[in-house]
This record gives structure tokens, C-alpha cells and sequence, in this order.
């Protein structure tokens, strides 16, 4: 990081702001079946596309706004090569340190044919003449058959574990991402968990989600990953009511593969921690830990994290008018095509979002809320880091963990030596209990996250997730 880059993020912070960030819809085209997207080939709708020009108006824009992430999405945007590689070198020329794209996994299909190396050697090759940071690659189930059926790609792992050393010898890494669903450890491997339940019911819950993230990430690093990430559930009824959220963003659904209620988020998250750090040294994991205990808090009633930026810091842009949203799941709230004028310092009385769990917007606005409130608001960071200890513990391991992980940048490899100094760690306060191999006897229930078994009303916006 260079000193004007430091000095501007110092400042951003004293103004109670945070680096920017801008996703950009660059088409709602999609080419596969996915459960949890509305924008899957079998639906019927008109598709969009950003032309180049918009595009480039868009991303001018965020130079002038010094924002300092972009995330080209779609869709899938590997269906506009050319516009996509055009735009990550623009978004490079104007300035912008952060450049993230990525695929459905549609280009590794067919391994076995003759041509397959050449053509991922080409793919490679133009992504990596780029200046994009990351590229992250969709996966949905350790079981390969199970993700191949659910995106309608057969035998695209494979050809995945044929291109990564690809990847690799061009100097990329992808990352794999995860929608979290609940064939993501094996067909059906995560259960329905009734609203009504017993201890036991909540303790079975809990061990799946923990064993099935658990073999996620090992697939991953054998696939060879060296990078994940997940997206947490996150879909809307399919009848919101005056008030609540809208999604301009079609990645969502309500397939119940990928819905889950309220009280299985909070026990899923908690699962999803405990998985994060038993595989802390085999893979770089961003999901970060302060933000899933500041949502497993905020489901459970316990002490609120830090709001989401949405709409203050962070923006998303659709494919259909090239619009600004706070975010895809607020668009109720158009804010007109994206300007070359920051909207100013945040109002101090502003409420705070809390209305999803949207990882993009979510987890950067938890991981940048003490260093806001550090340099704008000293008295508040201290009630809180009074109020919730525990999500401060998280915070600065976090830290530490991404420092050894070289902040996931996906122009390096991982360094092993960091990584395995992680081995092993857990949360003395939460230890974690290492789940037995598939098929083996449970001789007991694990614990359920030291509480009582959750007994919940309607959720907010009767929402499922995806």
C-alpha cells in the first residue's frame, strides 16, 4: 500500500467513511441451471446487457470517486469476454487498486476433449494480461456429480481440476465460491430444521452444516483451490410487502435447496465458523469470523454488529438501466445512473441497515467498522468493544489470519508456512469438535453452540435464502 493510498484511507475513516466499493451487473445472461438464481437459462425474461460505453461512464465515475473496489458480475460475464477483459483493463487504467471477476464454470466443461488445455491456456492467458486481483470460480457441493447437476455443467469439476494448474503457471489463483445451499456437503446434506424443534433436532442441524461445510473445504483444496470464499443465504419472499427489500439483483430464489429460516441461519453460522477454522491452514478462507458472529448475534437477539455501508460506501449497478441501488436486494431505492460526485460524509443520525446478509456488502462493513469508528467515534468503539468483547476476538484474528493469507490476493500463491501456523486454532471460548468421516456413528450430539434450542416467530420479511 502505497502513503497516498494509506493517507486516503486514513482520512475516509476520520469523515466516518470507508474505501469504496461498486459491483457492476454487467449482464443478466446466464447459461446455467442454478436452484438459487432467478437468472437461470430456464427463465423466461428478457435479458440485458451493459454496452462498453455505459460501462466505461460507470467505471470513470468510480475513479473520480476514488473507489477502490470492483466487481464485474453478471450473469455470467465470461459470456462477454471481450467487454469483460476490456473493462478490467479500464478499471486498471483509471486507477482502481481492486478488480474481482468471475464464472459459473461454464469455459471447463468437456476435459476430455484434445483442445481443452489450449483453450483454458488462452482464457488464462487474457485474464492474466489484466489487472484483476481475484477470479473466483462457482461451486456448490462437495460431491462433484451433485454441483454438476445443479448448474447443468457435466464433468466440469474435472475440467477444473485440469485447469487451476493452469491458472496457476499465469499467475492467477481462483477462488472458489461456495453458495451456501444444502446439498453443499452431498445431496440433501443439510436438513430442513423445523421452526418447532427439540435439542436434539437443533444438534443434528448444527453437526451437518458443520460436517457438510467441513468437507466443502477439503474438496476444495483437492480440487486445488487455494482460495474460498462463501456467499451466505440470502433470497426474498416471492411477495414482499410495501417496505421491504426488493431484489434488483436476480441471484436469488426460493428453491428450498437454498432457503433457509432464521433459526437455521444462526445455527448454520455457527457451524460455518467452527468449519472456517478447522481449515484455516488448508485454505485462504475470506468469509470473516467477526461478521458471522455480529449476524449469529443479530438472530438470535443478541448485540448488533456494525450496519451495512450499502448505499453509503458500497453501490451495485443493475444490467437492465444501468442503475444505482445501495445494494441488489434494496431496489426500491434507485439513486439514477452511477455519478461522478460522492454523496458526502454519512449522517451520524443515519439508521443502520441490517436487512440481509449480502457477504459483499456485509462482511466489509463489519471487518471496516472498528477502524471507522476508531479514528471518527473513540467512545463508541469502546461501549462497544464493551458490549461484545467476543466479536472483537474474532475481529483480530481476522486480522492476524488475513495477514497470513497475503489479503487474498489472487496474483500470489499461497504461502504454506503462514498458513499452517493456523493449524489447529480455535476459539477457547467455542472450541471446535471435529465431525467423524461420512458414514461413521455419531456416538453423541454435539453441543448446540451453548445455547438453549431457538424458538422463533415469523421471520423478517419471511425470507428465504439462497
Amino acid at each position: 500500500m502505497s502513503p497516498s493510498q494509506l493517507w486516503h484511507y486514513v482520512r475516509q475513516f476520520r469523515r466516518n467513511r470507508v474505501p469504496g466499493q461498486l459491483v457492476v451487473q454487467m449482464t443478466d445472461r446466464c447459461n446455467a441451471l442454478c436452484p438459487q438464481c432467478s437468472m437461470r437459462i430456464t427463465e423466461h425474461f428478457k435479458r440485458h446487457r451493459l454496452g462498453l460505453g455505459p460501462l466505461k461512464r460507470i467505471v470513470d465515475n468510480a475513479g473520480r470517486r476514488r473507489i477502490q473496489a470492483i466487481s464485474f458480475t453478471g450473469g455470467e460475464p465470461l459470456l462477454l469476454l471481450d467487454d469483460l477483459v476490456a473493462m478490467l483493463n479500464y478499471a486498471g487504467a483509471v486507477g482502481i487498486p481492486y478488480i474481482r471477476t468471475g464464472t459459473n464454470g461454464f469455459v471447463f466443461r468437456h476435459p476430455e476433449r484434445p483442445d481443452f488445455e489450449d483453450r483454458v491456456n488462452r482464457l488464462a492467458a487474457r485474464l492474466a494480461a489484466t489487472p484483476v486481483r481475484n477470479f473466483w470460480i462457482s461451486i456448490d457441493s462437495a460431491d462433484a456429480a451433485t454441483h454438476e447437476r445443479m448448474r447443468g455443467f457435466g464433468g466440469v469439476i474435472a475440467g477444473i481440476e485440469r485447469a487451476l494448474p493452469l491458472f496457476h503457471a499465469h499467475g492467477l489463483y481462483p477462488s472458489a465460491n461456495l453458495g451456501i445451499n444444502r446439498n453443499l456437503g452431498g445431496e440433501n446434506s443439510i436438513p430442513v430444521l423445523p421452526r418447532h424443534h427439540s435439542a436434539d433436532q437443533a444438534a443434528d442441524f448444527s453437526a451437518a452444516c458443520e460436517h457438510g461445510l467441513d468437507r466443502f473445504f477439503r474438496f476444495a483444496a483437492d480440487c486445488g483451490f487455494t482460495i474460498a470464499n462463501v456467499c451466505y443465504p440470502m433470497s426474498l419472499s416471492e411477495a414482499a410487502a410495501p417496505g421491504e427489500m426488493q431484489a434488483v439483483y436476480g441471484a436469488t430464489s426460493v428453491d428450498a435447496v437454498v432457503s433457509f429460516a432464521r433459526h437455521e441461519k444462526a445455527l448454520l453460522f455457527d457451524g460455518l465458523t467452527r468449519a472456517i477454522r478447522a481449515n484455516r491452514s488448508r485454505l485462504r478462507i475470506f468469509a470473516p469470523l467477526c461478521s458471522l458472529h455480529a449476524m449469529e448475534q443479530q438472530l438470535t437477539g443478541g448485540p448488533r454488529g456494525y450496519g451495512c455501508r450499502g448505499g453509503i460506501d458500497f453501490f451495485f449497478v443493475d444490467a437492465v438501466k444501468g442503475h444505482t441501488f445501495p445494494c441488489g436486494y434494496r431496489g426500491r431505492e434507485d439513486a439514477g445512473v452511477f455519478g461522478p460526485e460522492d454523496s458526502g460524509p454519512a449522517k451520524a443520525g443515519s439508521a443502520d441497515c441490517y436487512q440481509c446478509e449480502w457477504e459483499c456488502f456485509r462482511d466489509p462493513s463489519e471487518l471496516t467498522g472498528p477502524l471507522c469508528e476508531l479514528f471518527s467515534r473513540p467512545s463508541r468503539l469502546l461501549r462497544r468493544m464493551y458490549r461484545d468483547p467476543q466479536f472483537f476476538r474474532c475481529w483480530w484474528e481476522d486480522l492476524r489470519y488475513y495477514r497470513a493469507c497475503g489479503f487474498f490476493d489472487g496474483r500470489q500463491p499461497a504461502d504454506v508456512a503462514k498458513l499452517e501456523a493456523w493449524a489447529g486454532a480455535v476459539n477457547p471460548l467455542r472450541p471446535y469438535r471435529r465431525m467423524p468421516a461420512v458414514g461413521s456413528a455419531r456416538t453423541a450430539p454435539l453441543p448446540v453452540v451453548g445455547r438453549p434450542p431457538i424458538f422463533v416467530g415469523r421471520d423478517r420479511c419471511d425470507r428465504r435464502a439462497g
